[in-house]
C-alpha cells in the first residue's frame, strides 16, 4: 500500500489523516506551524479553531444538522471529538477549542504509521492532499499555480448573498435580461424610489464585519462591498449594479426606478445569486437590509455574502467530484482551497478525499455519495458547471426536490435530512467493497 502525504493539518487535513490510518495507511502529514506561522493561527496544535469554536446547528431540519448525521454515519474524528468536548450553546454544537485541538492530535498521534514533520512543504507529488486551509503559504501556493495555471487559484473571497428560489416573492419580480436580451436568466427585483432610498439608508448604516488587518488590503483591492459603493451617493447603486436600464416592468410597462438581479446558481433551480451584492454587512444585517427589497421580503438565505482573505481554487474548472485534480487524479485538495466553507464541509472534503485517495492506491476506482445525500450534493456543486464560482457550503436546496409535495416546511426539511442519511448509509455499504 502507498504512502500517503497530507500537506496541512487543520480540520480536512487532520480528518483525512484519521480516516486513511484507520484503513492502515502509512500517512506524513506535513504542518508548518510553529515554524511558520499564519496570520490567524496563535497555535501550533492540529485541527486548532481560528475562528469560531461553533461547528453550527445540530438540528434535524437544518442542513448542518443532516450533514453532521452523515459524517456520524462515516464515523467522522472530527464530529464525535467535538461531541465529546462539547460545551453549552444552545441548539448548536460548540466546543472547548483547546480540549477539542489536543485530543484530535493526540489521536492521531498514536497511530503508528503516523509521522508528522512539522516544517513548510510546497512538493505536490502524487498521492497527495493538499489541505493547506484559506491562509495557504506563498511558497505552496505558488506551486499549486505552476500546477493548476494562476488563473485558477483565488487569493480572496468576495462572494454575494444567495436566496432560495421558493422564498421569492414572485408576485413583485419579473423575469427578463436587459433590452429582452437573455431570455430569462435574470429575475428582476424592482423597486421605487421611497423602497430604493429606504434600502440604501439601512444598507450604509448596517453593522460590518471588522476585518483583520491581513484581510484588508487584499479583499478591498479586489472587489468593492456594495455598502462601500452606497456610500459614494444615493444613486451610486442605480448606475452601478441595480440600474434599471433596458428593463420594463410588465406590471407597469415601465422601467423601474431601480432593479436588484437575481442569476440562477445550480442545476435545480433553486439557487439565485444577488448579482454585484458582495458585501461584508454581518449576517443578520444581511438578512435584515436585503429584505427590504419587496421580492426578498421573505427571503431565506442559502448562503451569506462574505469578504475576507480566502486562499482557493476555482474548483468548477480544476476538481473532479471525489476531490481529485482533473489532469493529476492522485493529486487531491480539501477543506477550504478545494471549495467548500465551513467547519463540517471541510471535515467531510477531507474525509472524502482520503476514502478516494485509499481507493485509488488499492487501484480501485473513486466513489462518491449520489446527490440526494449532503457530502454528495455539495461535492457535485463545486466540481460543476457554475458560473463566477465562490466557496459554497452545504445547502438543502443543493438536493434534489422531494418527490411528494410537503408545505410545512420544517417537515419538509426534516424529509430532506431523513432521505439524505438513508442514502448515506447505502453508500458506506459501497465504500469497502
Amino acid at each position: 500500500m502507498k504512502k500517503i502525504k497530507i500537506i496541512g493539518g487543520g480540520l480536512a487535513g487532520s480528518e483525512a489523516a484519521y480516516q486513511l490510518l484507520k484503513r492502515g495507511c502509512e500517512v506524513v502529514m506535513y504542518e508548518m506551524r510553529p515554524n511558520v506561522m499564519t496570520p490567524a493561527h496563535t497555535t501550533a496544535r492540529l485541527a486548532e479553531l481560528v475562528c469560531s469554536n461553533s461547528f453550527k446547528s445540530v438540528a434535524e431540519d437544518t442542513p448542518q444538522g443532516a450533514l453532521k448525521l452523515e459524517l456520524k454515519e462515516l464515523d467522522s474524528l472530527i464530529l464525535k471529538t467535538a461531541q465529546k468536548h462539547a460545551v453549552p450553546a444552545g441548539g448548536a454544537l460548540a466546543v472547548d477549542r483547546n480540549a477539542f485541538a489536543e485530543e484530535i492530535e493526540k489521536t492521531l498521534l498514536a497511530f503508528d504509521k503516523f509521522t508528522l514533520i512539522r516544517q513548510e512543504h510546497a512538493e505536490i507529488n502524487d498521492f497527495t492532499i493538499i489541505a493547506s486551509g484559506p491562509l495557504t503559504s506563498r511558497k505552496l501556493s505558488d506551486r499549486i499555480k505552476e500546477k493548476l495555471g494562476m488563473e485558477y487559484l483565488y487569493f480572496y473571497d468576495a462572494a454575494a448573498p444567495i436566496v432560495t428560489y421558493e422564498s421569492i416573492d414572485l408576485g413583485n419580480a419579473f423575469w427578463g435580461g436587459r433590452y429582452g436580451k437573455g431570455g430569462d436568466d435574470y429575475l428582476n427585483c424592482p423597486m421605487d424610489k421611497e423602497q430604493y432610498c429606504r434600502f440604501v439608508e439601512n444598507l450604509v448604516n448596517a453593522e460590518r464585519v471588522i476585518l483583520k488587518e491581513f484581510e484588508n488590503k487584499e479583499v478591498f483591492s479586489a472587489c468593492m462591498p456594495i455598502e462601500v459603493m452606497a456610500e459614494r451617493g444615493m444613486d451610486s447603486l442605480r448606475f452601478g449594479p441595480f440600474r434599471p436600464v433596458g428593463l420594463k416592468d410588465p406590471k407597469t410597462s415601465q422601467k423601474p426606478y431601480a432593479a436588484l438581479q437575481l442569476r440562477k446558481e445550480d442545476g435545480y433551480d433553486r439557487l439565485y445569486n444577488l448579482v454585484g451584492c458582495q458585501t461584508n454587512l454581518k449576517f443578520a444585517e444581511q438578512k435584515r437590509v436585503f429584505s427590504l427589497i419587496p421580492a426578498l421580503k421573505n427571503a431565506e438565505f442559502a448562503r451569506y455574502g462574505v469578504m475576507h482573505r480566502n486562499t482557493f481554487i476555482n474548483s468548477p474548472k480544476t476538481l473532479n467530484a471525489d476531490f481529485s485534480l482533473r489532469t493529476h487524479e492522485t493529486v487531491f485538495f480539501a477543506g477550504q482551497i478545494s471549495g467548500v466553507e465551513g467547519y463540517m464541509e471541510s471535515c467531510m472534503s477531507g474525509l472524502m478525499a482520503a476514502i478516494n485517495i485509499y481507493r485509488k492506491s488499492k487501484g480501485q476506482r473513486s466513489i462518491t455519495p449520489d446527490e440526494y445525500t449532503m457530502c454528495g450534493s455539495l461535492m457535485r456543486y463545486i466540481s460543476g458547471a457554475v458560473k463566477d464560482f465562490q466557496p459554497m457550503h452545504v445547502s438543502f436546496a443543493l438536493l434534489p426536490p422531494l418527490e411528494e409535495n410537503i408545505k410545512d416546511k420544517k417537515q419538509r426539511k426534516t424529509a430532506y435530512t431523513q432521505r439524505a442519511v438513508k442514502h448515506m448509509k447505502e453508500f458506506i455499504t459501497k465504500i469497502e467493497r
